[in-house]
């Protein structure tokens, strides 16, 4: 009798446990579905521009780059984390990339800009995280690249960029750890990148609804090079501006705008207006020097023009752009000259337009993909797919691929 007691009393805690473990991972199901139902510029058929995309329409397009990501859901205020972009294959020490870095608009706690301004060169991987986040990232970066192989007693330039997520995470608990920024750069991989509320872009806002991490590639045709462009983005462009998406006013006709208050003093939204900030990272397989670099860089500035920022006072909008060309990294230290190839100024126009319409893709990418995210210190909400479809299909601006020279077939 004892036995068979035990014996049902066993077999109803596994059923129970079966039940439980089933229902978590319903809900995990549950969660990816709708992760994975948001859909991408291209899957709405917003094609920006006229060049084409790489496989995976993401800075991973550019061979030898690799993104990763370590999310932070901790307690009830603290919806963070860090996104790690390494550049190149190898001793990004011994064999730094060349880079330059932009400022749009200054307001912001990027780490390393100097030596990178004095140098052109990057010498450790980037990380993306919040902003109060960059100094314990800094330091934990500088210890992971240590631990290369091939590293000695250097001083090194750790690249972090930053964006405000205090909406919705407490940033003042520097929630990013050494093994979040570990994890994320010993997971980053080639290939598709995940985009939207993770990694540094889990707490991030784009215009008034949640932002995130968003990518997008174009590759040159032959004759004009045949070089790829990839950029990333950690968009955190506020409520100061207004959403514009093919030309279309998204912002305007979703009712959410910039300086709303001033035409409708009794908007609930009056006392909601931030600057916010972008980070822009891009990368090019095409080999480019620090000045040609630098001219690549302010393009990024004018994609995100095209989707409504302004650069606003408190913002903060910097570009990090980089080549891997495999000719222009240059030995770190040597007796002799290096000599390396560079495209001349007139044949940037093209990586210019590439530039432009891969950064604009890249916010409508985190925009979009981004799944709202709640917190005790408040909400930042996806924004909403079918309204938004109606109002791209009102101003005609969807499947120009299908539509409009030079692919479509009139």
């Amino acid at each position: 009798m004892f036995v068979d007691c035990v014996h049902n009393t066993s077999v109803i805690r596994i059923m129970r446990s079966v039940l439980i473990f089933s229902a978590l991972v319903g809900t995990l199901q549950v969660m990816a579905g709708t992760e994975d139902s948001r859909p991408r510029a291209r899957d709405l058929g917003v094609v920006v521009g006229i060049f084409p995309t790489g496989m995976y329409n993401a800075i991973t397009d550019v061979k030898g780059v690799r993104v990763g990501h370590t999310t932070i859901i901790e307690g009830e205020d603290i919806r963070s984390g860090v996104t790690a972009i390494i550049p190149a294959p190898g001793n990004l020490y011994t064999h730094p990339v060349p880079a330059r870095i932009y400022i749009g608009n200054g307001y912001g706690k990027l780490i390393g800009v100097s030596q990178v301004h004095e140098f052109g060169e990057l010498e450790t991987p980037i990380l993306l995280t919040c902003t109060l986040c960059v100094w314990k990232a800094a330091d934990a970066l500088r210890e992971w690249t240590y631990l290369q192989p091939g590293m000695g007693e250097h001083t090194i330039n750790p690249v972090v960029g930053e964006v405000n997520d205090a909406v919705v995470s407490n940033m003042w608990a520097q929630p990013v750890r050494k093994e979040h920024v570990f994890s994320a750069l010993n997971k980053a991989s080639s290939g598709p990148v995940e985009e939207g509320s993770v990694g540094g872009g889990t707490g991030s806002q784009t215009y008034h609804w949640k932002g995130g991490i968003g990518t997008s590639s174009r590759v040159l045709p032959a004759s004009l090079g045949g070089y790829t462009v990839g950029v990333l983005v950690q968009s955190n462009l506020l409520a100061g501006a207004t959403l514009t998406m093919n030309g279309a006013p998204v912002g305007r006709e979703l009712n959410s705008y910039a300086y709303k208050d001033t035409f409708t003093p009794s908007s609930e939204n009056a006392n909601e207006k931030r600057d916010g900030s972008i980070m822009m990272v891009v990368a090019t397989d095409a080999p480019l020097d620090t000045r040609t670099l630098d001219r690549l860089a302010m393009r990024a500035v004018m994609g995100i023009a095209r989707t409504g920022s302004v650069a606003e006072n408190g913002s903060g909008d910097y570009v990090i752009a980089f080549s891997t060309h495999p000719d222009v990294r240059r030995l770190r230290e040597s007796d002799q000259a290096q000599i390396t190839p560079a495209l001349l100024n007139s044949s940037m126009d093209p990586l210019f337009t590439a530039t432009v319409e891969a950064t604009e893709e890249a916010v409508y990418n985190a925009l979009l993909k981004a799944t709202t995210v709640k917190s005790s210190r408040g909400q930042l909400t996806a924004i909403p797919i079918k309204p938004l479809k109606k109002i791209l299909e009102k101003y005609r601006v969807l499947n120009w691929d299908q539509t409009l020279p030079p692919h479509a077939k009139r």
